[in-house]
């Protein structure tokens, strides 16, 4: 549970100040994503853990067991990990700024973290990881998360003890 509590605690207190330390004008180790686009994308991934974008799942059933064990896996998502649903051009900011960006992906952890203590069962689904109960969903979202601050130079051994 401890490191459930600290990857939550990553997510809710100490995500979003590390992102606003990354330039905007940062290039990309890999992936075809800028800043704002990875910071847009991520917001879309909370909405889908939070349940406000219904999703179906397109992984196969019989391999659902296998992806779900290394979700909660420490393995790292390998750079430029491909994602069947998104196209090979990043789509288009929709912010005029990083910030306003940030803004929007806090107010998604919010509302990810405030849905799961309303209803503490809740489960939603994942396009590739099957259906995810709220702790499941943290180690995705945090595996995501940073994954992508690696895409922009961010140090995340770091956080490898939690």
């Amino acid at each position: 549970m401890e490191n459930f509590n600290s990857k939550s605690d990553f997510l809710k207190n100490k995500y979003i100040p590390i992102l606003e330390t990354i330039d905007e004008n940062e290039p990309q180790r890999w992936g075809k994503m800028n800043v704002r686009q990875m910071i847009e994308h991520m917001s879309d991934y909370v909405r889908i853990a939070s349940g406000l974008t219904p999703m179906e799942v397109i992984t196969a059933e019989d391999r659902i067991p296998k992806m779900q064990q290394f979700l909660m896996s420490e393995k790292p998502f390998p750079e430029n990990t491909p994602n069947v649903l998104m196209s090979d051009i990043p789509v288009p900011v929709k912010h005029k700024t990083k910030k306003e960006a940030i803004v929007e992906l806090q107010n998604e952890l919010d509302y990810f973290f405030t849905a799961h203590e309303r209803e503490s069962n809740k489960e939603t689904r994942n396009p590739f990881f099957g259906i995810l109960n709220f702790e499941m969903q943290v180690q995705l979202l945090f595996k995501h998360a940073t994954h992508h601050l690696r895409q922009f130079g961010i140090d995340t051994s770091i956080l490898a003890s939690i």
